[in-house]
């Protein structure tokens, strides 16, 4: 269980599902060079990520706002209701943009930026720990927990668990800021051990009421801009937590959780659900649990052990995940080399396909999986499909009325005002050679896999009187391609 992946079987095909699964897919170029390093440099150029210089700057607006009390408290004292309502407008807006500017600026880092597993691993606890702009409400809360999971992604669990705790986004979205001696507040109480660390039951009612109470005292500073405990509102009396006794902090009990035994298989099976399986079978989960036991939770270690296990890479895995529409909608771009399109693009894109950054649809996250797949999602990503690869020239009926706020690049002919991907640069001459060679060629850039004997005859049929296969052919065999059930796969 859980044996390194022999060295005879690390390949291509082998590099690209750990490229695409490990990170956001990458070209043919990408794959080969992971090849080459062969399989433990390749997994420990991702994992870590930290000996890699990464200098993206944060947004402009991603700081402390000193005015901020003092606007809130504008809006509130203002001396009429048309000037309140004109006031909080304004603000309103401005937390509108600045949440579209956040969402396009970790899109353009997971896409650009050098360390494609960090940013992975940013998104699986971005789900995981959910929190949504709707209640929260503050851009600068959710771009400081993006930054929490982003320099905590692979630290041991413990750390990270406190520090997302203590983070002033979740303090919000879980009312921890409103939780005080005599008067706790049992949201985040009931969440940490349902949703984030042990799942239904492994927990009682007794210990949900206690430990809400060690949670008392968290909370903000004066200008409620940074986490502070406040010592007043702590209850010092005893509580009772998975049958111990004592004054327990905030922390002791974070502690006591990852200290079950459970803890560590439910982080393990979210983990390989998210990276490998929906299903992981028990024998796999008990095995990564007692190896994640041992190493003092430590997520990088976790990580490295199934990214180089024979298990990662079993047939049955490869190509077997349905894409969420931020890996779809990445994957494609490097798959065609080309440029992100435009923030409202890129924005109304991912609305469409369920997947809006920083608005999970509940503080359970996002379902993932087959769900990611309705009957208008997909027509959706067919219609994306057709954007990217023909750009402006195709039309997205119907969308333009639906997402206007957010798509000003659709024009009022309801074409998608988006550049057409340089699709001839994709292929060299020998690859356009004969239709053979192209489907081969074709299959092997947006793939690496082979479609069903059906859909590559389908193709074929396109192509066969093509000689020689011209960029319009490129276009629409890339098309037809990204259309396909195996495209949807990862």
């Amino acid at each position: 269980m859980l044996e390194p992946l022999p060295a005879s079987q690390w390949n291509t095909a082998t590099a690209a599902h750990l490229m695409n699964r490990a990170g956001f897919g990458g070209s043919p170029q990408d794959i080969e060079n992971l090849r080459l390093m062969g399989l433990n440099r390749a997994v420990s150029w991702l994992v870590d990520y930290e000996k890699i210089p990464d200098t993206t700057p944060a947004p402009d607006w991603a700081q402390p706002d000193p005015n901020f009390l003092a606007r809130r408290e504008a809006i509130r004292n203002a001396a009429d209701p048309e000037t309140r309502r004109m006031l909080q407008q304004q603000q309103d807006q401005e937390e509108r943009t600045q949440i579209a500017d956040l969402r396009y600026w970790w899109l353009r880092r997971m896409a650009l930026g050098p360390r494609p597993f960090q940013e992975k691993m940013t998104l699986f606890w971005h789900g995981h720990f959910a929190t949504s702009f709707e209640k929260v409400r503050m851009p600068y809360f959710l771009w400081l927990q993006n930054e929490t999971f982003r320099q905590n992604a692979t630290s041991q669990f413990s750390q990270l668990l406190v520090a997302v705790s203590e983070d002033p986004a979740m303090l919000r979205y879980l009312d921890g800021a409103t939780s005080y001696k005599g008067h706790p507040n049992e949201n985040f109480a009931r969440e940490v051990m349902e949703l984030f660390t042990l799942g239904e039951g492994h927990y009682t009612e007794q210990d949900i009421q206690q430990a809400a109470k060690a949670y008392t005292g968290w909370g903000f500073d004066k200008d409620h801009l940074h986490y502070q405990y406040h010592p007043g509102n702590h209850d010092n009396g005893p509580k009772t937590v998975f049958g111990q006794t004592g004054n327990f902090t905030g922390e002791d009990v974070l502690n006591m959780i990852c200290a079950q035994p459970q803890c560590a298989k439910f982080i393990t099976a979210r983990l390989w659900r998210f990276f490998v399986q929906d299903q992981p079978s028990q024998p796999v989960v008990e095995a990564l649990a007692a190896d994640f036991q041992k190493s003092g939770m430590d997520i990088k270690h976790l990580m490295r052990t199934i990214f180089t296990s024979h298990e990662f890479y079993a047939p049955d895995i490869i190509r077997s995940q349905i894409k969420s529409p931020v890996q779809w909608l990445i994957a494609a771009t490097h798959q065609l080399q080309a440029p992100l399109p435009t923030q409202a693009m890129c924005l109304g894109m991912l609305s469409l396909l369920g997947q809006e950054l920083f608005q999970p649809p509940n503080v359970k996250g996002w379902d993932g999986g087959i769900a990611w797949i309705t009957t208008n999602n997909l027509l959706n990503r067919y219609n994306f499909a057709a954007a990217l690869v023909e750009g402006d020239r195709v039309p997205l009926p119907g969308l333009q009325g639906q997402v206007r706020s957010l798509m000003n690049s659709i024009s009022e002919d309801g074409l998608a005002q988006i550049a057409p991907a340089d699709v001839k640069s994709l292929f060299t001459a020998i690859d356009l050679s004969a239709p053979d060679v192209f489907l081969d060629a074709l299959q092997n850039r947006f793939l690496n896999a082979q479609l069903k004997a059906q859909r590559v005859n389908s193709i074929h049929d396109f192509l066969k009187s093509k000689s020689p296969i011209e960029e319009s052919d490129i276009r629409k065999s890339i098309r037809l391609l990204m259309c396909t059930p195996e495209y949807q796969l990862t």
